[in-house]
């Protein structure tokens, strides 16, 4: 197979090969597991929509429900010109894993729209966006208590925002209306915090996982972050967050991969820099003091500690992971590697963390958001001042003398700050889990996440005497 075939590798297949591996692990029952793996809706339409020339364009879009066990269902919504049925449906698998994993109360779903974004105006993406709604308003595959998008590849909190409304003039009585999608503008009760919420969860899970020194010093490297030399491939909204996060944590980001080449200094790129020169020229190449490579694939063949393949899926397949040097590849995107060459780079001793876990923090913080939502509240606004006050006269009460400075650092937490505290528990926790599985079952840490996942579902099951 060569390089090109491997990278049209199904998703649906990969993600279902992951489950059938962990579910030999289990005791459950065939029709269960079964139930749990099956896709229960996927929903396939067409619309037109009228161009600015006046021509006509005939849209193909997709929206999947994987899981019912947990209601409303979550997933993002992608544009690209390339999706497929299969991918969808691999997608929305993923999300059901992925919510359980974590604990969010969430069925798995997807959606996309087979555009290339680029090909139109900003108002022909609001009217394919707002036919996109109301076709899943039609269908009830959108709601607060059914079906919840968010954003996802090509798409961001401005398409959010064009469904919200939509679904707000429909349904104008409805008084959670804005809970029927995440990762809004803040200024339409999105979430301080959302945008940089899944490479946030890259760097905590990361940062976790290098803090266990068995761990790092079976990898050969030493415990944390600090000095840690990575690779980047993919500076868009995970990618760049996990790259700054990275950095700020002390590791330093050698390598950055894009779709048109890769850019290398060995002693460090700062990220900031990077992206100023990225929107000054249109690319990451030439930047000042840093090595063009003319392939992507040198890139992600470079020797490092911890490679973070942060675009889309399939980037690592049989034909070109014997190529990798990397110690530990931190799966910040969907499927990046396909399942022969997880199997292939385990049995060299390549830490693999997972999908299902790292690339979690994008749905634990729509959880967030969805919830401020049908609190009506912003998270802090209650009690924020009066842990102000009560920080300030224990320090009061101390007998010492505090400057100002240090003083007006006793604050009580905002939003921001509760949601990124919320999301550094919710992935410790589930590395937790996840290395305890790994033990107890002796497999790798992506079966051992697919065990914990499958379990929880079946739990869900059980407890509604379904299964019993």
């Amino acid at each position: 197979m060569n390089d090109s075939q491997n990278s049209r590798i199904r998703l649906d297949q990969q993600v279902d090969q992951a489950f059938d591996r962990a579910a030999g692990h289990t005791l459950h029952d065939p029709l269960l597991l079964s139930q749990i793996r099956t896709c229960n809706t996927v929903c396939q339409f067409a619309f037109p929509i009228r161009r600015d020339d006046g021509t006509v364009r005939v849209i193909n879009a997709w929206r999947a429900e994987h899981s019912h066990h947990r209601l409303p269902t979550k997933g993002g919504i992608r544009f690209s010109p390339n999706v497929e049925l299969e991918e969808v449906v691999g997608l929305a698998s993923l999300m059901t894993y992925k919510c359980a994993l974590m604990d969010v109360p969430f069925g798995g779903a997807k959606g996309a729209i087979q555009i290339d974004r680029n090909e139109f105006s900003a108002a022909e993406l609001e009217r394919i966006t707002r036919r996109y709604a109301f076709e899943l308003l039609r269908r009830n595959m959108i709601g607060p208590a059914s079906d919840v998008p968010a954003p996802d590849y090509g798409t961001g909190p401005q398409e959010m925002a064009w469904i919200a409304d939509t679904y707000q003039q429909i349904n104008h009585s409805d008084l959670n209306a804005l809970a029927c999608v995440t990762g809004k503008p803040i200024t339409l009760s999105g979430l301080r915090g959302r945008t940089e919420a899944t490479g946030l969860g890259v760097f905590y899970g990361l940062r976790e996982a290098c803090a266990r020194e068995a761990e790092m010093a079976r990898l050969g490297l030493t415990r944390g972050l600090e000095g840690k030399r990575i690779v980047v491939q993919g500076l868009g909204n995970v990618g760049g967050h996990a790259a700054t996060f990275l950095e700020n944590g002390g590791a330093k980001i050698i390598c950055v991969i894009e779709h048109d080449g890769a850019i290398f200094r060995e002693a460090g790129l700062h990220i900031p820099d990077v992206m100023e020169h990225r929107t000054q020229t249109g690319s990451i190449m030439g930047f000042s003091g840093a090595q063009d490579l003319p392939s992507s694939m040198l890139g992600l063949e470079l020797d490092c500690d911890i490679l973070v393949p942060a675009a889309l899926e399939n980037t690592i397949h049989a034909g070109n992971q014997q190529r990798l040097r990397a110690r530990i590849i931190a799966e910040g995107a969907n499927g990046p590697v396909t399942a022969d060459a997880d199997r292939a780079l385990s049995e060299r001793g390549v830490m693999i963390i997972p999908d299902i876990y790292l690339n979690a923090g994008g749905v634990t913080a729509s959880y967030l958001e969805w919830l401020k939502n049908l609190a009506h509240v912003r998270f802090g606004r209650i009690e924020q001042r009066f842990d102000q006050g009560a920080y300030h006269r224990i320090a009061g009460a101390s007998g010492r003398k505090i400057e100002p400075p240090v003083l007006a650092t006793l604050k009580g937490a905002d939003e921001i700050d509760l949601v990124h505290s919320a999301l550094e528990d919710a992935m410790s926790s589930a590395l937790a889990q996840l290395l305890e599985a790994r033990g107890r079952h002796g497999t790798d840490l992506r079966t051992a996440a697919m065990i914990v996942a499958i379990d929880k579902i079946a739990a869900c099951y059980g407890q509604t005497g379904i299964f019993p």
